[in-house]
């Protein structure tokens, strides 16, 4: 009976042990945060977790937002001009009338996401990936002309996932 209360009392303490240790350990996930018509030019996000957050009608031009993590992010009338969002990741992303002109999207990531109306003239797209993007036409076509490379991450061409003829 003796060793039985000893094994108990070593099983309890250890398991008080585990979860004071995962307990001081455990982070929470990041919270959303709303940016809404801020200005943040120039200001550099590189290699940040942003998902999540709310960057409508923001002004971010210049900004640096290479390597982050922008899965799900409303950048809707966002203005991104001449930004660097160099392996960024745009999964689900609302861009609806972003601007994106002069824009460094090399390598990014912008699967599934929303871009009605988005401007991406004179964008550098090479590596892009922009598999389930809805376009219209007439920027389906100016970004086919100038879409080259392999996204490293998901090794899908550009040219294809803008499905150029």
């Amino acid at each position: 009976m003796r060793y039985l209360n000893s094994v108990w009392w070593k099983s309890w303490l250890l398991s008080c042990l585990l979860i004071c240790v995962l307990c001081l350990t455990w982070t929470p996930p990041a919270q959303a945060e709303n940016f809404d018509r801020q200005s943040l030019r120039q200001q550099s996000f590189a290699s940040q977790d942003l998902r999540g957050n709310n960057y409508t009608r923001t002004d971010m031009a210049e900004a640096d937002l290479s390597n982050t993590d922008l899965r799900g992010v409303r950048l809707f009338d966002t203005n991104l001009t001449k930004a660097n969002l160099e392996n960024a990741n745009l999964t689900g992303a609302t861009l609806d009338g972003a601007r994106f002109i002069r824009a460094n999207l090399k390598n990014a990531i912008l699967e599934g996401a929303y871009a009605f109306s988005t401007d991406f003239r004179k964008a550098d797209i090479e590596g892009a990936d922009f598999t389930d993007v809805d376009l219209d036409v007439q920027t389906n076509d100016m970004l086919c002309e100038v879409a080259a490379g392999v996204n490293p991450v998901t090794g899908r061409a550009t040219k294809d996932t803008l499905y150029c003829p």
